[in-house]
C-alpha cells in the first residue's frame, strides 16, 4: 500500500489508484523483469486509443491482474468502446475475457459498452505489441456559437436549469427542481423538458437554436444511454426517450444539438479562458466529466467517469447501478458528502432527498461548522490524486470544476486541498496544471449558458 503524504482526512482507508500504479511501476522497472503490456480500445467507426507501460511477467506478482482491471475499466470508461485488445499477459487477458462477459464481475460495463456503441461487446489478446499501438481520433468543433436567440437547457438529476441567452448575454436563467431518476413515465421527462424550454422562450422575440447539457451518451442528438431515465421501461425508453429532445425542438421550432454535460463543462472553461486541453469535472447528482482538447475541439471519447475507478481499497463504496467499488461518483458528487458526513458527525436525516442532504452539509459549512469543511477537505484530497490519475490519459492544462457540490466555500476549500496534494506529490503536474473554479452564478447556471451555444444556426 503507498503511503499518502497528504492523507484523506475523513477516509483514512483511501487508496489512490495513481500512488497503488506508480509504485507497481517502479518497482517492475526496478526489478529488470519489466515486460511490455498494451490495451486497445475500440469505438464506433473504427475509432480508437491504446495504452502502454511496463508490468511483472506472469505469475511474478500478485498485483498485476487487480491493477490492470482497474486501469483497463478507467480506459474503457474515458475513452468509450466495444472491444478490448490486450498484450502483454496472459493472465489479465484470461481476468478481462471472464469479467466482460455475461454473469461476470464487469457484465455491467460491457451490457452499457454494447447499448452505447449497438455492438456485442468483446475482449481479445494480439501477438504482437504493434497490433494495439493503433490511435484514430475524432476530434470535432462543436459549440462556441453566440449570435442569435438560443435556449440553454441542463438537465440535472436533481434540477433542471435553462437560460433564454441572446448574442452570447443571458437575458433570464431558472432552476426548477425536479425527480427523473426516480419516475419511470417518460410523459414526466417530456413534460418537464418542455416546459423549461417554453418558459426560456417567452423570453426571447424568437428561438433560433437549442442548446442541451445532459447526463448520459448521446449520438446524432439521440439519447443512447442516461440516469435521468433509470427508471424508464426498455420498452418506453426505445420509442419514447431516445427521441425525446429531438421531439421537444420540433414542438419548439428550432434545430438542437445535444451534448454530455461534463464536456459542456470543460467546453464552459475553454470559452471562459479562451484556451484548449482543459478538463471539466460538474460535481452534482454524479460525477460529469468532459475534455476539450488543444485545439478546443471536443474529442468524442465517452468521458463516464463516473464509473472510472480512482480508489483501490476494495472496502470502498459500491455504485448502486454497476455495483463496482471505487468509483468516482462515489468521490466527486453529492454522494461523497452524503457518504462522508456520518464520519464527520453530521446527522442527515434518512427522509431527505440527496439534494436536501447536501444542502444540510451547506449550511453546516456556511455556519463555520469544522466538520463540515473535513467533508470538503477530504473530497480535495480526493480529487487531488484523481487529476493526477486522470492525467495518465488526458493532456490537462487546466481544470475546471462546477457543480452544486462546489458551490459556496466548500468548494473553494475542495480546489485548494486538491492544488496542496498536487503541489506535495506531483510537483511536476503542479507546474503546468492550473485549477479554475467560477463564480457562484457561473457554477449555478454555467451549464445551461454554454450550452445554449452549441448549436450553429
Amino acid at each position: 500500500m503507498a503511503n499518502l503524504k497528504i492523507p484523506a482526512p475523513l477516509d483514512p482507508g483511501f487508496r489512490p489508484l495513481e500512488m497503488e500504479l506508480r509504485a507497481y511501476e517502479q518497482e517492475a522497472l526496478a526489478s529488470k523483469e519489466a515486460t511490455d503490456f498494451g490495451v486497445l480500445i475500440l469505438r464506433n467507426q473504427g475509432y480508437c486509443q491504446h495504452y502502454q507501460m511496463k508490468i511483472f511477467p506472469d505469475g511474478k506478482d500478485e498485483r498485476t491482474v487487480p491493477l490492470m482491471d482497474r486501469l483497463v475499466k478507467t480506459l474503457l470508461w474515458a475513452w468509450g468502446g466495444y472491444k478490448i485488445v490486450v498484450f502483454g499477459s496472459r493472465e489479465v487477458y484470461a481476468h478481462l475475457k471472464a469479467a466482460y462477459q455475461a454473469g461476470g464481475q464487469r457484465a455491467f460495463d460491457a451490457d452499457f459498452m454494447s447499448t452505447v456503441y449497438e455492438k456485442p461487446f468483446q475482449v481479445e489478446q494480439a501477438e504482437s505489441l504493434n497490433d494495439v499501438l493503433l490511435t484514430r481520433s475524432s476530434a470535432n468543433s462543436v459549440g462556441r456559437h453566440l449570435n442569435g436567440c438560443r435556449i440553454g437547457f441542463d438537465a440535472g438529476g436533481s434540477d433542471r436549469k435553462v437560460s433564454a441567452v441572446i448574442d452570447g448575454e443571458p437575458v433570464y436563467s431558472e432552476e426548477v427542481v425536479w425527480f427523473p431518476k426516480t419516475n419511470s413515465d417518460p410523459q414526466y421527462h417530456y413534460d418537464g423538458i418542455l416546459s423549461a424550454m417554453k418558459t426560456a422562450a417567452s423570453h426571447m422575440p424568437r428561438v433560433d437554436a437549442i442548446g442541451v447539457s445532459s447526463a448520459g451518451v448521446y449520438i446524432d442528438n439521440k439519447v443512447m444511454v442516461a440516469s435521468l431515465f433509470l427508471k424508464v421501461p426498455k420498452e418506453d425508453f426505445a420509442r419514447r426517450v431516445k427521441t425525446m429532445y429531438l421531439d421537444v425542438a420540433k414542438e419548439i421550432g428550432a434545430p438542437i444539438e445535444v451534448a454530455n454535460d461534463g464536456d459542456v463543462t470543460a467546453l464552459a472553461g475553454a470559452m471562459e479562458l479562451n484556451v484548449g486541453n482543459v478538463f471539466g469535472v460538474a460535481m452534482g447528482t454524479s460525477e460529469a466529466a468532459g475534455y476539450v482538447d488543444k485545439d478546443m475541439n471536443i474529442t468524442g471519447w465517452l468521458n463516464e467517469l463516473a464509473f472510472a475507478p480512482v480508489d483501490f481499497n476494495p472496502d470502498s463504496m459500491a455504485d448502486e447501478w454497476s455495483g463496482d467499488w471505487g468509483c468516482g461518483v462515489k468521490y466527486f458528487s453529492q454522494d461523497s458528502v452524503i457518504k462522508l458526513a456520518p464520519a464527520a458527525g453530521i446527522a442527515l436525516e434518512e427522509s431527505l432527498s440527496p439534494a436536501e442532504k447536501l444542502k444540510v452539509v451547506q449550511k453546516e459549512m456556511a455556519a463555520g461548522n469544522p466538520a463540515a469543511a473535513k467533508i470538503y477537505e477530504t473530497i480535495g484530497v480526493y480529487f487531488g490524486y484523481s487529476l493526477a490519475w486522470y492525467a495518465r490519459f488526458y493532456c490537462i492544462d487546466h481544470v475546471l470544476i462546477m457543480g452544486r457540490v462546489t458551490s459556496g466555500e466548500g468548494g473553494s476549500l475542495l480546489l485548494k486541498k486538491a492544488q496542496e496534494v498536487l503541489n506535495t506529490e506531483f510537483p511536476e503536474l503542479a507546474a503546468r496544471l492550473t485549477l479554475h473554479i467560477p463564480d457562484e452564478k457561473s457554477r449555478r447556471v454555467g451549464q445551461s449558458v454554454a450550452a445554449a451555444s452549441l448549436p450553429e444556426i
